[in-house]
């Protein structure tokens, strides 16, 4: 097992109710498998899936980017411009 620090940003704060936490899952997992955990956990940040924009100690990753062990995900919602 492994430890990760997760990060809510904007909207998904409002989704989950947090801003961070440390998340624990498999050595070796990849950042699609933390992401079904977290759906399984809040149903609601599911309805952003298409969008996410996912940031591993702060470099974009796609979700077959494997996670080590206190690795920082950022969990984003689409940027928005004004």
């Amino acid at each position: 097992m492994m430890k990760v620090r997760v990060l809510f940003f904007s909207v998904l704060r409002d989704v989950t109710g947090i801003g961070e936490m440390s998340w624990e899952l498999v050595a070796n997992a990849t950042v699609g498998e933390l992401l079904t955990e977290l759906f399984e956990r809040w149903p609601k940040l599911q309805d952003w899936d298409e969008s996410l924009l996912i940031a591993v100690d702060e470099s974009y990753v796609k979700r077959n980017e494997p996670l080590h062990e206190n690795a920082e995900v950022a969990i984003m919602p689409p940027v928005q411009g004004g």
